[in-house]
């Protein structure tokens, strides 16, 4: 028996001497993580999650949240009566939806997030595109085809944003503080109205605008799967976009890729789609030589 307690902390020893390499290329650089998913749902998960962002900080990286919310926004929907459509898995959202949506993602989820970091040892701080001028949206355009006679029309999904302008001072300065910024993406436009923006395309934004190092998307699958079902542990920019076109990439994917490919060709070193249900995920990715889920890069 005391040989294996020995044998098992000389394994958590290796451990972390083989990570030591990795703390010291990844200091002072920023990670942005996207938050969501089964993850976000498991509390046990949550719990292990919140610690692993609280070590990053700790080791001298600069992580930033940012989180989803879909299932919660449908369940207050339901109490409260208020009845939700989707068009192409978009949530058409009018202004009594947006401000249910903005109460839930900037209010409940987002303070137990910071809560969870908070009572890890960490200094979270909640946040929403609206502090600090940090997410301008404009409204979301869609179109879709009649197949009946082939005529475009434009959609309307109500106060649904994408992030037009991101304004990163008031992260830059947190970067340089112990402060973890947890952020809801809820935006709002010029003209002063709120926008519920999709979190996977929100985050790609926040890791453009401050030219993050890695920029981590938690998913509820192991990352990208070839025809043979196996992970693709690393992809370029062109095996990502042939990916979409030959169709080894499907459904729900596709828009993931796609937030990747854009978020590295407008400045991020890195894209990682990986598993949320994995414990300790996001140090697997980080830590090991092995990795976790599917890194895209510019190679």
């Amino acid at each position: 028996m005391q040989n294996t307690t020995r044998d098992e902390w000389l394994a958590k020893a290796r451990t972390l001497s083989e990570a030591l390499p990795y703390m010291r290329r990844y200091a002072g650089r920023t990670f942005v993580i996207k938050y969501g998913g089964h993850a976000m749902g498991d509390d046990s998960l949550a719990e292990k999650f919140a610690r692993d962002i609280v070590l990053l900080k700790q080791v001298g990286i600069n992580p930033v949240v940012v989180h989803g919310g879909g299932p919660q926004i449908g369940q207050m929907l339901q109490r409260l009566a208020i009845k939700s459509s989707f068009i192409d898995g978009l949530r058409v959202t009018d202004k009594e939806t947006v401000e249910v949506v903005e109460m839930v993602l900037a209010g409940s989820i987002n303070k137990q997030i910071v809560a969870a970091i908070n009572n890890a040892g960490g200094r979270a701080v909640g946040l929403s595109g609206k502090d600090g001028s940090l997410i301008t949206a404009r409204k979301l355009r869609r179109t879709q085809r009649d197949p009946d006679s082939n005529i475009e029309k434009v959609l309307d999904l109500g106060f649904v944003g994408e992030p037009y302008q991101v304004n990163p001072q008031i992260l830059t300065s947190l970067a340089q503080s112990d402060i973890i910024p947890v952020i809801a993406p809820i935006g709002f436009d010029r003209n002063g109205d709120t926008y519920n923006i999709n979190a996977d395309t929100a985050a790609g934004a926040v890791a453009s605008a401050l030219g993050a190092t890695r920029f981590f998307l938690l998913t509820d699958v192991a990352g990208v799967l070839d025809k043979n079902k196996e992970l693709v542990p690393r992809m370029s920019l062109d095996q990502a976009r042939a990916a979409i076109a030959d169709g080894t990439a499907t459904g729900g994917m596709i828009p993931k890729i796609e937030t990747c490919i854009d978020a590295v060709e407008q400045g991020v070193d890195a894209a990682v789609i990986l598993d949320g249900r994995v414990p300790h995920a996001l140090l697997l990715e980080i830590f090991t030589e092995g990795g976790a889920g599917t890194m895209i890069g510019r190679e």
